[in-house]
């Protein structure tokens, strides 16, 4: 990424933003919907914020976290966001914090950081039967989090591993509220071998009839969430992909195995790829090669990109 991104930071800058000025997600409001309310902000450190939210969507309290950048006051206003979305199987909603070292990788940055959790199998949507992630995200923490901080209307969004598809899903499925949006290793095609998806949502507790419902039943459920469906709509996105052929990196031990899920996640990378060339929508990809499905080249592959997601 670093060899492709090196000339996007000037392009983006041309292309200038792509969000009208006062965009805001649908349904979002200054005091989020529906009762959603910060009920607590913890001060972690000099630029941490710890947010905890009320959300009618998720049935309890929400946790957000909240990196201001250098010069950031109560009186500044109009600073950019950059979203950061972590992924599945994780039991920490900080996961981009606690292992994707996001503080030291934005410590330049000049927009405020927000990482919402997005729960261990949450796939960044509404479930048919639970709980509301996607409601949560941009109905409740949007508003919420802009308004305390005073930000404006330019806004990137990035994930890893389900969060990759949380930031593709988002960013197409509310257009014009992220110009750039970036997937590290993101599960992009849920319709290629949906079996396997099911199989590991199961094997954390989830009934994905709960989710989507059964792939073979509702087919228009999983294509209105998929990223490679929906593709056509992020020509006016930003997209960046980065993902590893699984096979052993430069930080993965000698003679460690390939990893399979890596290997299989950059074929939906790839069908991704194949789907929005079709609908005419421009992707820029680092598929880097050796690599796979680990913190360190998602942390690798943010601090790449970063200049880009949200140029000056």
């Amino acid at each position: 990424m670093r060899r492709i991104f090196a000339g996007l930071v000037v392009l983006a800058a041309l292309a200038g933003c792509s969000v009208a000025p006062g965009t805001t997600p649908e349904g979002g409001g200054a005091t989020g919907t529906r009762g959603a309310r910060v009920t607590a902000v913890e001060v972690l450190s000099s630029r941490i914020d710890r947010l905890s939210i009320r959300s009618p969507a998720l049935g309890r309290e929400g946790s957000v976290w909240v990196l201001k950048p250098e010069g950031w006051t109560q009186g500044s206003t109009g600073w950019p966001v950059l979203y950061l979305l972590h992924g599945c199987c994780v039991s920490r909603g900080d996961a981009w914090l606690a292992y994707g070292d996001a503080e030291r990788v934005t410590a330049g940055l000049k927009a405020v950081v927000v990482v919402p959790e997005g729960g261990a199998m949450s796939w960044y949507s509404d479930w048919l039967d639970g709980p509301a992630w996607e409601t949560f995200h941009m109905k409740e923490v949007v508003p919420l989090v802009e308004a305390r901080y005073r930000t404006g209307d330019r806004r990137a969004i990035a994930g890893a591993s389900m969060g990759g598809f949380g930031a593709l899903a988002y960013a197409a499925r509310h257009p014009g509220v992220f110009e750039a949006a970036a997937s590290f290793s993101g599960v992009i095609d849920t319709r290629y071998d949906p079996g396997g998806l099911e199989g590991l949502m199961r094997e954390y507790g989830v009934d994905p009839r709960d989710l989507w419902g059964d792939a073979r039943e509702r087919p228009e459920v999983w294509k209105a969430h998929n990223p490679a469906d929906l593709a056509g709509r992020l020509g006016k996105v930003r997209v960046y992909l980065a993902c590893g052929d699984g096979g052993p990196g430069p930080f993965d031990s000698p003679g460690q195995s390939v990893d399979e899920g890596e290997r299989s996640i950059l074929e939906r990378n790839r069908r991704f790829v194949t789907a929005a060339k079709a609908a005419g929508v421009a992707v820029t990809t680092d598929f880097y090669g050796a690599g796979t499905h680990d913190w360190r080249y998602w942390t690798r592959e943010l601090e790449d990109v970063l200049p880009a997601l949200l140029p000056a």
